[in-house]
Order: structure tokens, then sequence, then C-alpha cells
């Protein structure tokens, strides 16, 4: 897991940002190939997309930003056996704070838009494969994620709400020796 603080170049007319560049990545411990990009435009702040992973033989490493609006964005891991399974870690990203972050395989994906006409754009390190499509239910107890709501409760897709818990589901991700750890700075 790791937050990527990209750098923009800014003059009189706004600001140029690189927001893909492979061997800056790989130096950072981001090796991953990406073959598609996903782009959502949700509506609503409230909305949660999440939280999401694909299974192995279609895992999914994802490089996530936001392009308009406010997201925290959120990794959960679900690799069996890590001392870390079940806990998370929460990054906010912005349009106007350029941040990225990288999710690995192995980590399920969720995050909830703090604005509305909020854009997020992701990168896949593999195609999307419906048979392999997962998901945790949002508000899973074992997570226990403080999503930031408006009064009026999250905006959530049927699919999301009938996904199961972390106690029911059996996780295909192995744990590769590496805990989550904080995101830095």
């Amino acid at each position: 897991m790791k937050l990527i603080h990209t750098r923009r170049f800014g003059d009189d007319r706004g600001w140029f940002s690189e927001t893909y560049h492979r061997p800056r990545l790989a130096e950072q411990g981001v090796a991953d190939e990406f073959v598609q990009d996903n782009h959502s435009l949700s509506k609503l702040a409230g909305t949660i997309r999440g939280i999401h992973f694909q299974a192995p033989p279609h895992a999914q490493a994802k490089l996530v930003r936001c392009s308009r609006g406010r997201i925290i964005d959120y990794a959960v891991d679900l690799r069996a056996g890590s001392p870390t399974y079940g806990q998370h870690v929460a990054a906010e990203l912005t349009a106007d704070n350029g941040n990225q972050l990288y999710i690995p395989v192995g980590f399920g994906h969720a995050f909830v838009t703090l604005e509305p006409d909020t854009e997020v754009i992701y990168k896949v390190s593999d195609i999307y494969a419906p048979e392999t499509d997962g998901g945790i239910r949002w508000n899973c107890a074992m997570i226990g994620i403080d999503w930031p709501l408006p009064s009026t409760g999250p905006v959530l897709s049927d699919k999301d709400m009938r996904l199961p818990a972390l106690s029911e589901w059996t996780s295909p991700f192995a744990y590769d020796g590496e805990p989550l750890r904080p995101l830095a700075p």
C-alpha cells in the first residue's frame, strides 16, 4: 500500500501533472503492469463504492485518483493468514491534492464521495472478469470503517447491499509476508 504524491507543475494557466510514469512508480515499489483504466462518476455525496476486489486468476492491483471532487479511499487487507487481515487504511484523494493510492493484489478497495459530482479514475493490473468479481459488505463490523456520511446516509448499489460480511467469506488471497502498514504522509 502506498500513497503517491503526484508532482504538479503550475503557472498562470493552471497546472500539469504526470499521473502515470512507469519508471518513477517502479522506483517507489509499484511494479505492476496496468492494462485497463476505469472512470466513475458519483452524482451524490455519500456514495459508497466497494468493498470490491477481483479474485485470482484475475486479481487486480489498482492505482486510484480523484479527478473531480473529493473521496476517502480505503484499502482493506483480505489476505488469508495476514496479521492485519480485515484492517484498513484510508486516504483523502481530491482533485486539488492530486494524490493517488496504490492498492496491491489481495486488498479490497472502497471509497466514499465527500462532494456531489465526484469522478474517480483508476488503473488496474488485469482486465475486468465478471466471474472473479467479488466484495465484502460496506458496513462489516469486523472491518469497522467509520464512513463520513451525510445525514441522509449512504448511497449504495443493490449489489453492494447484498455482499457478504468478512466472516461469511473465504479469502482466495495469500499473505505475502508484508503486513498492512499505515500510509506515510
